[in-house]
């Protein structure tokens, strides 16, 4: 073993003890009865062991490297690096918000997904279980001194967070943290925890939400980190911890005013064919309101969204070599969740095989969700996209684990993102109507550079942001609501989405260019694809290096 894999399996081991949850979600069941936490004294002992492993790496004579440990080399200091500028942003300490990515909600989200095959595993998970008061008292003293030290979330997404804690609260017997335990020797132990500890500390922490932090919340035109002390600072390294880049945030608005005007061209050749008009007002109200848009129900979403896949998965021999073993599985967002969660998400398969990979679909009020963006939703998040990308990642066995499971959102992201255009190449589109869903799909990417950084870096509003994208972008007012709320309570993240793509169009043709006939659509994928999660900079490299290798 190389002395950077040495790094790169001690960092794991760092994040591994920060989050003992994503272990078990990968299959590494060491920790499945950790839980980490919000201590004081935990994040001083992280801190320092990630500092550690950063300044190891970096001191590495980069000219002494092959090009495999450079770019786990690469990878080690990108990974040592966000982890440290999260904790100095301190994000967590003031993202209260009814979001899946708020800590409180994140322990909801996530422990569910724990697989008990064994009685020992079912005992880990009541452990883990057992936990939650500490951690939670953990977070709310984290909350509480953000707010006596002028971070404050903001008002309406603190009143979500308490509402989401409320639905949680309300229905006992559908806890979602029974899903794992199918054992019934351990349903009265399961009872227990979670009445005695688990659902009275949540009880408490909602509490401390109404007392001691709802007071203090921002109003809704003051919802940008911008107002924050040292706002924008704490945004310029959120947004370069999300794109890999040290792209400026104003240029980044100025890049997707431009996309946004380039997208309402390509509306208006399609809604000239399909209802003879060119009017791009006329065409958002058309696939706002027209009736047969709109969806009957949740199983009639599903079925749609299975079908993409299916008809993806048999497509993709032609445009890829490497192909995932894992399946991808396409469930219902649970219903406790629903309402403040995105329109779907990708949950990757665990490393030990005992849960495949899951393309969740909010079927949370059906009828009033469109069917135009169906197979866009299912290329992005399933096939070819988020499934192929971390399924693969997980798969490269001759890979150090950090860069079989670690995530770059820009290149996470900026594949699924790319994969819905690339869904057109490869024929999957099933009409005009599922184009218009591609094209509403990329109308939001783009508005995202513009509202994401006009109310985290400009001072927007959140009406200025809900204003921005009725006008802009064909989305329906229900997942308006929640993205724009999503995009406040995560700065910097929705940024990754365009910014990722963008790059990877650009080595896409400068590729091209170099190889022309020689180029095989095949090979770029594959290169693309089979070096894990990279950040930006280093997939150019890699990506680089391969066209010189065919160019001979």
């Amino acid at each position: 073993m190389s002395a950077v894999d040495r790094l790169a399996d001690e960092l794991l081991d760092v994040i591994f003890d920060h989050n003992p949850v994503f272990a078990t979600i990968t299959g590494m069941r060491e920790r499945d009865h950790l839980l980490g936490g919000y201590s004081a004294p935990l994040r001083a002992e992280l801190t320092a062991r990630y500092t550690d492993v950063l300044e190891r790496a970096r001191a590495l004579p980069a000219d002494g490297l092959s090009a495999r440990d450079a770019v786990t080399r690469a990878v080690v200091v990108q990974s040592a690096e966000s982890a440290l500028d999260q904790f100095e942003v301190r994000f967590e300490d003031f993202a209260v918000t009814d979001d899946f990515i708020a800590p409180y909600a994140e322990l909801l989200t996530a422990i569910p997904m724990t697989v008990c095959q064994t009685p020992e595993q079912t005992r880990a998970y009541l452990a883990r279980l057992a936990e939650i008061p500490r951690v939670l008292d953990e977070l709310g003293a984290l909350n509480v001194a953000a707010v006596a030290d002028g971070l404050l979330p903001v008002t309406h997404l603190v009143e979500g967070a308490i509402t989401y804690i409320e639905r949680y609260l309300s229905d006992p017997e559908a806890d979602v943290l029974r899903e794992p335990v199918t054992d019934e020797a351990f349903a009265q132990e399961l009872d227990r925890v979670l009445s005695e500890q688990v659902r009275p500390a949540y009880a408490k922490y909602r509490q401390l939400l109404i007392d001691e932090v709802l007071p203090h919340g921002r109003p809704e035109d003051k919802a940008g980190l911008c107002w924050l002390p040292d706002g924008e600072r704490r945004y310029a390294k959120l947004a370069k911890l999300h794109t890999t880049t040290d792209r400026d945030p104003r240029e980044l608005h100025r890049t997707g005013l431009e996309l946004i005007a380039k997208l309402a061209e390509e509306y208006k050749e399609i809604g000239s064919r399909l209802w003879g008009t060119t009017d791009l007002a006329e065409i958002f109200e058309k696939m706002r309101t027209a009736p047969e848009l709109r969806w009957t129900g949740a199983e009639e979403m599903l079925t749609a969204a299975r079908a993409a896949v299916a008809k993806a998965e048999a497509a993709a021999p032609q445009w890829f070599g490497l192909l995932p073993k894992a399946k991808c599985e396409v469930r219902e967002v649970p219903a406790a969740e629903a309402p403040a969660n995105p329109a779907a998400y990708y949950m990757q398969p665990s490393l030990d095989g005992a849960r495949p990979g899951i393309y969740f679909l909010n079927t949370y009020q059906a009828s009033e969700r469109f069917r135009f963006g169906s197979e866009a939703l299912a290329y992005h998040e399933a096939v070819p996209g988020h499934h192929f990308q971390i399924a693969l990642s997980q798969e490269l066995t001759e890979l150090p684990m950090l860069r079989r499971i670690s995530v770059v959102t820009a290149y996470a992201e900026g594949w699924g993102l790319y994969t819905e255009r690339l869904a057109e190449e490869m024929g999957l589109y099933s009409d005009d109507i599922a184009r218009l869903g591609m094209l509403s799909m990329d109308s939001m990417r783009a508005a995202r550079l513009v509202v994401d950084t006009g109310v985290h870096a400009l001072g927007w509003s959140r009406q200025q942001v809900v204003d921005y994208l009725t006008e802009n972008t064909p989305m329906p007012a229900v997942e308006i609501s929640s993205e724009t709320d999503r995009y406040i309570s995560y700065p910097g993240q929705a940024l990754a989405y365009m910014v990722g793509r963008l790059e990877i169009l650009r080595l896409r043709a400068e590729a091209q260019a170099k190889l022309g006939d020689r180029f095989d659509i095949r090979a770029f994928h594959d290169v693309v694809l089979g070096g894990g999660s990279l950040p930006l900079s280093v997939l150019a490299d890699v990506v680089a290096a391969w066209a010189a290798e065919q160019q001979g």
